[in-house]
């Protein structure tokens, strides 16, 4: 029987900007960015894995600045064992390529084409790297199709979507039937894929899988679901293939933690001082603020002091974060109206009486308070 285990990542996106970090923020999101290179070394020793393949988009771009590419090339050379990086979508391998940069470096491999690469006994990789910024055919059914099945190990490195995000199917869509069914043959025995930033299998087999990125890059959006936005992001698969012959192939996959930043998107409905406290202590819940970017949408009708007391403590928290911003399109705040802004509303019949009855009740009682601050936004609203 032959057996491997090795590092599966992607996206790294090595000197991505972010507009919403200021000068000290970017710079510590781009050290982290490079810190994950080391984190992802420390991973493979922990777990035994002979090697690391990088899923595509190792480089955000092609037009990287010297400082820039130098300092990633030195961390992926200082990796305790072998480095192999498919270009992807960011950073296709195009005449001014960045990956014709690493030629010669010890122990970094560019996986520039589709013939088999042996990276050790029994063991190889084939795969499907992206020479233009959008492919026009799907590459990984192009790069297995001359492909016999094997008693040999062979993982698959691809990149790009192997589901629709819409209802519109694209030439470069990866065929999960197909690649699914040269699983079941033993023409390959894993994919390793790229392009998704959340670590997350497709299709039924457990053995496509997206690594996502080992460093945060985008919101998780928990108001939308659990699996809205980037929501599985930071982390590594550790990935053991053992194999006797062509068809019994088994594969455990591991999802490891290595990234050290948090971006999040709060939404809240806030209609009292408590309601603003509640948001406030889930802002002082986040640790490592430093590396954490909050965005937040705010809806409901306070009085005066809520209203101060939310924008002052927002103005003490925004420095401690790397960035805390309001997201205006979601955002709809009131402040409590007085007689004179209840009257000008102009209802009549039914509808006067009963606000006239709540407004009478709202002093004692906050559940008339609330209901009158809710018949106003709704009617400012329409």
């Amino acid at each position: 029987m032959t057996s491997t285990t090795f590092v599966h990542t992607s996206d790294l996106q090595l000197g991505m900007t972010r507009w919403f970090l200021d000068a000290d923020a970017q710079g510590r999101f781009d050290d982290a960015r490079l810190r994950a290179i080391d984190r992802l070394g420390e991973v493979a020793v922990e777990h035994g894995a002979a090697f690391i393949v990088v899923a595509g988009d190792v480089f955000e771009h092609n037009s990287l600045s010297e400082r820039v590419t130098g300092r990633a090339l030195e961390r992926l050379r200082s990796l305790p064992v072998p480095v192999h990086l498919l270009p992807g979508n960011h950073d296709p391998l195009v005449a001014d390529s960045i990956f014709y940069r690493t030629d010669g470096e010890e122990g970094v491999t560019v996986l520039a084409d589709s013939e088999p690469v042996t990276v050790a006994p029994g063991v190889e990789i084939v795969a499907a790297p992206l020479l233009s910024k959008r492919a026009t055919t799907d590459l990984v059914h192009q790069a297995l199709e001359p492909l016999a099945p094997t008693d040999g190990i062979r993982i698959l490195v691809g990149h790009g979507q192997a589901e629709s995000r819409s209802n519109e199917i694209t030439p470069d869509l990866i065929d999960l039937a197909a690649l699914e069914a040269r699983l079941a043959d033993g023409t390959v025995d894993y994919a390793a894929l790229g392009d998704t930033h959340s670590a997350q299998p497709v299709g039924d087999t457990g053995r496509v899988w997206y690594s996502g990125t080992p460093e945060t890059t985008d919101f998780h959006e928990p108001r939308l679901g659990l699996q809205a936005g980037e929501h599985n992001s930071g982390n590594a698969l550790v990935v053991t293939v053992s194999k006797s012959s062509a068809t019994d192939a088994t594969v455990e996959v591991a999802e490891v933690h290595v990234g050290e930043w948090t971006f999040e998107a709060l939404d809240r409905e806030l209609a009292s001082k408590e309601d603003v406290e509640e948001f406030l202590s889930a802002l002082d819940a986040f640790p490592n603020k430093d590396r954490t970017v909050i965005k937040y949408g705010l809806r409901g009708t306070l009085t005066m002091s809520a209203t101060r007391r939310l924008e002052t403590g927002l103005a003490e928290r925004r420095p401690v974060f790397a960035a805390l911003y309001e997201r205006e399109r979601l955002t709809d705040l009131h402040l409590e109206p007085g007689a004179e802004e209840l009257a000008a509303l102009g209802v009549s019949g039914f509808a006067a009486a009963a606000l006239a009855e709540l407004v009478d009740s709202a002093e004692a009682d906050p559940t008339a308070r609330d209901a009158v601050n809710l018949f106003f936004r709704l009617s400012k609203e329409s």
